[in-house]
C-alpha cells in the first residue's frame, strides 16, 4: 500500500472509524476551513495538533499518508511559485525583472502547507468512514433539502460511486502503465509533448473501461430498481452518541479558539 487515495476505505475497530459520519464529515470541513481562517501561527498549531491525534487515533500508516501528498504536488508545486514571484514585499533576490520576497516566500509556503493539510484531511476521512457510510451521513445532513426538490439522494449516490472509483481507476493507470513500459513504450523520458503522446495507449483504454464501467453500472442500478421507491429504507439508522458529541465538541473548541486567536 503506498497510497491513501481520496475513496479508500480500510476497516478498522478504532475510535475513530465507529464516529457518527455525519460528525466526521462535519470536523473535517471544520478541518478544512481553519488553514484559512485562523490568523495566528496557534491556530495553525490547534489545526496540525488535530490532524496528528486523527491520525495516530485511525492507525493510518504514516508512509501511505504522508505518499497521498503525491497526488497534489504538482498543484502544490504551482502555488508556491505564483505566490513565490507575485506576493509584493520585503525584497530579497532580484532575477533580472523578478523580484523575489520575503512576504512571497511565506505566502507561498502558506499555500503548499494548505493544499497538503486538505489532501491529508480528505484521506483520513475516506480511510476511516466506508462510501456507503459518507452516502448515509450526506443524505441524512441535507435531508431538509429533500423537501425544497433538491436531489439529495441522487447526489449522495453520485459522491459513492465517485469515491468508489477513484482507487479502482488508479489501479488501473498503473497497471495500463506497466503494460505499455513492458512493450518498450518509455514514459517518464524525453520532451513534455513526447510524454503526452506516449500516454495515449494510457489514458484511451482507460476512457473505454470508464465507459464501460458505467454502462454496466447503470443496468445494475435500473436491474435493482433505484427509482422505484421515492423513500428508500436503511438497514442501519444513524444515532449520535456520547463519543460523538465529545468528538464535536472538541473539534468546534479548537476551530473557535483558532478563529479567535489574532
Amino acid at each position: 500500500m503506498n497510497l491513501l487515495l481520496p475513496g479508500m476505505y480500510f476497516a478498522s475497530d478504532t475510535a475513530l472509524h465507529r464516529l457518527d459520519p455525519r460528525v466526521k464529515m462535519g470536523a473535517a470541513l471544520v478541518l478544512m476551513a481553519l488553514p484559512f481562517a485562523a490568523h495566528h501561527p496557534i491556530g495553525h498549531l490547534l489545526t496540525v495538533g488535530l490532524v496528528g491525534a486523527a491520525t495516530i487515533i485511525s492507525r493510518a500508516p504514516w508512509r501511505a499518508l504522508l505518499g497521498t501528498l503525491r497526488t497534489v504536488f504538482w498543484l502544490g508545486f504551482f502555488m508556491f511559485f505564483f505566490y513565490f514571484f507575485t506576493t509584493p514585499g520585503r525584497p530579497l533576490v532580484a532575477l533580472g525583472g523578478v523580484t523575489i520576497t520575503l512576504e512571497g516566500l511565506l505566502a507561498g509556503g502558506l499555500q503548499v502547507y494548505r493544499v497538503c493539510l486538505l489532501a491529508v484531511i480528505a484521506a483520513l476521512l475516506t480511510y476511516t468512514t466506508s462510501p456507503l457510510q459518507l452516502t448515509h451521513g450526506l443524505e441524512a445532513m441535507l435531508s431538509p433539502l429533500a423537501r425544497l426538490g433538491f436531489p439529495v439522494r441522487e447526489l449522495g449516490m453520485v459522491l459513492t460511486i465517485a469515491l468508489r472509483f477513484v482507487p479502482t481507476f488508479f489501479e488501473e493507470i498503473e497497471t495500463l502503465s506497466r503494460a505499455q513500459k513492458a512493450r518498450g513504450v518509455d514514459l517518464s523520458s524525453g520532451a513534455p509533448w513526447q510524454r503526452i503522446r506516449n500516454l495515449v495507449p494510457v489514458f484511451v483504454p482507460l476512457f473505454l473501461s470508464a465507459i464501460r464501467r458505467a454502462e454496466e453500472l447503470a443496468v445494475a442500478m435500473d436491474a435493482r430498481g433505484f427509482r422505484s421507491h421515492p423513500n428508500r429504507t436503511r438497514l442501519y439508522r444513524l444515532a449520535l452518541s456520547r463519543a460523538d458529541g465529545v468528538a464535536a465538541l472538541i473539534v468546534l473548541a479548537c476551530g473557535v479558539a483558532g478563529m479567535a486567536i489574532r
